[in-house]
Order: C-alpha cells, then sequence, then structure tokens
C-alpha cells in the first residue's frame, strides 16, 4: 500500500472514529495528519466551502443502496467510504457537518452510470404524518377544519425510492396520490418550550407522495393507517436537501401530474399548521429521533376531491411529483401480484 493510501486509510478510520465521538470533522481529518496538521485543516474548511449546495441521495439495489452526493453543478459523487449511511446514527452524530468535509471529487470519487436512486433516508426510526394541513385541500373534500394537527403513522416498510413502482394492493378500488413536502428530524425532539427552537431540531427536507387507498382509509374502519401503509405507499426523495439550503420551506412549489396531466399545483403558502407548529406539536407527545421523517400534507388536487367523477391512478399510470429544489419523483403504478 502506497503512502498515500495509507494516508487515506487513517483519515477515513479517523474520521468515522471522530463522528462516534463527536468529533468535527474538520478536526478529525487535521488530526489525522497526512500532509500536516494546519494544511489538512485548511483543505478540510477549503473544501466545506465547495460542498455548500449539496444534496442528499442514496443509490443501489433496494436494501444495499450507498450514501451519494450532489453538488451544485451536477456533480454526483459517491461518498460511501467516509459515511456509512444516511440513517439515524448519521444524522445523531453530526453527520452533516462530516459530510461536507468530504464532498468534493478530490476525495470521493465520482459516480458512475445511473443506478437506481433510493429513498435518501435509510431506516427511520419513525415516519409520522399530517393530515388536512392544506387550506383549500380541506375545503375540496368538504372535512371540518382541524384545531389542532391531525397526526397518523405511516409504516416505515412502505417506504420506496423515488423512481420505484406504486404497488396498487390485493381489493384495492380507489388509490389516490398526495404530493407532500416532508422533513428529517436532526436532534432529539421532545417537550420543545417553543415553535421558535423547531428550526434546530430538522436536518432537511424531502418529497414524500402519501399514497393512498382511499376505501381501505375511510370505508374499512375509522383508523387511517390501513390505507396510508400499504407496500410501496411512500417514495422519498430523490434529494434530502439541508435546511440552511432550502430557503423559505413555507414558499416551496408543488406540482403533481397523472400521464402528464396536471393534478396538483400549489404552493407551501397554503399549509394550515406551519413546518415549525408541527415540529413543536408533535414534540408534546412523542419523542422525535435523529432520522425521523415527517411529512406534512397534502394541497388540493387529489383523485378523491376531482368532481363529478373521482379521477383514481391505476396501473400503467405515471404519477411525477415535484417540489422546488428538492427534485422530482416518477412513479409507474403497477397492480401487486
Amino acid at each position: 500500500m502506497s503512502s498515500h493510501d495509507d494516508s487515506s486509510a487513517l483519515n477515513r478510520r479517523s474520521l468515522l472514529t471522530g463522528a462516534a465521538a463527536g468529533v468535527g470533522a474538520a478536526a478529525v481529518l487535521a488530526a489525522a495528519g497526512g500532509t500536516g496538521g494546519s494544511g489538512t485543516a485548511h483543505a478540510a474548511e477549503a473544501h466545506a466551502a465547495e460542498a455548500h449546495g449539496i444534496k442528499l441521495f442514496r443509490f443501489g439495489e433496494p436494501g444495499r443502496e450507498k450514501p451519494g452526493v450532489e453538488l451544485t453543478d451536477g456533480t454526483r459523487l459517491d461518498v460511501s467510504e467516509w459515511i456509512p449511511d444516511y440513517g439515524p446514527d448519521f444524522f445523531a452524530s453530526g453527520g452533516l457537518e462530516r459530510l461536507r468535509q468530504v464532498a468534493n471529487a478530490e476525495q470521493s470519487p465520482k459516480l458512475k452510470g445511473t443506478p437506481r436512486l433510493g429513498p435518501p433516508i435509510a431506516r427511520p426510526g419513525q415516519f409520522l404524518a399530517i393530515g388536512l394541513n392544506y387550506r383549500k385541500h380541506i375545503a375540496e373534500v368538504g372535512a371540518k377544519v382541524p384545531t389542532e394537527p391531525e397526526v397518523f403513522i405511516k409504516l416505515n416498510n412502505c417506504i420506496t425510492g423515488p423512481q420505484d413502482d406504486i404497488l396498487q394492493p390485493k381489493g384495492s378500488t380507489k388509490l389516490d396520490y398526495e404530493a407532500e413536502l416532508a422533513f428529517v428530524i436532526k436532534t432529539r425532539a421532545a417537550y420543545l418550550a417553543s415553535v421558535d427552537e423547531s428550526h434546530k431540531y430538522v436536518a432537511g427536507f424531502l418529497i414524500c407522495n402519501d399514497v393512498s387507498e382511499r376505501n381501505f382509509q375511510s370505508e374499512r374502519g375509522s383508523q387511517w393507517t390501513k390505507g396510508k401503509g400499504c407496500r410501496s405507499f411512500g417514495p422519498l426523495g430523490p434529494y434530502l436537501v439541508p435546511t440552511e439550503e432550502v430557503g423559505d420551506p413555507h414558499n416551496i412549489d408543488i406540482r403533481l401530474t397523472v400521464n402528464g396531466q396536471i393534478r396538483q399545483n400549489s404552493n407551501t403558502n397554503d399549509l394550515l399548521f406551519n413546518i415549525w407548529h408541527i415540529v413543536w406539536y408533535l414534540s408534546q407527545f412523542f419523542t422525535l429521533e435523529p432520522g425521523d421523517v415527517v411529512t406534512t400534507g397534502t394541497p388540493q388536487g387529489v383523485a378523491a376531491g376531482m368532481k363529478p367523477t373521482p379521477g383514481w391512478i391505476k396501473p400503467g399510470d405515471v404519477v411525477e411529483t415535484t417540489l422546488g429544489k428538492l427534485g422530482t419523483q416518477r412513479n409507474t403504478v403497477r397492480a401487486l401480484a
């Protein structure tokens, strides 16, 4: 092994060890030596500046995804040498800071080809959701305006990638879509004292399509979970965009099409309960953990609200969901075999 390889391996081990101890990435790389502590620290700081504007993604076959980063110029990097995955431990140990130090072509190789993109988050502990949270959507479905956020749970194993198929369950007759803004928790949150604290607990934002089976949801009992947690009912991604790079999350355009026809065309400025209120509110009941996903509701234009005939999606339909700089999902509906 060459001295360069020795240094690279040492830096990698040091970065991962430092992550477990909560040590900052620049300090870890400096302590690792290689080309001299101060030089390494300066290089780390320069790379961090270059990494402004990163988008996190995961690539590879289902269950075997690796972490990647897209830079502002569109370059995609494989950062799996430095970052095991974008799971709860990554966020709990200050992973976003470490990631910025290695998100450059000198330390991380460019991604080859166009592999499948998986959900940008690995193994979230909780997948929480808010219903009836856009004013115009509440009106279109004729629901009563909630006085508190309507909270329900989506099952973790319904999460899929941004280009994976939406599977119509057996017995399904009313399959629907819901374009939504979701966020990921960065730091444990419990009983927050004020809404003003909430932004500190959010790592970033991503797209969620809260796929729903309305018959299962509303006509098979009083709980929504049956109609919200079926296999493939949680496409996420393609990217997780860090909070500080999103801008105002309450001014993001939301657009969803089915076979090229616009169904949803709105903006997060129509939210009833805003993002920071949702974080605070959930913390009054649950302990939110690093890596948890919360999806925040859908605007008007769902299939169930179409008049006079609902526009349920069916096998063969292509659903595309776009939210500003968060990217675009493209999912084909097929029947579950």
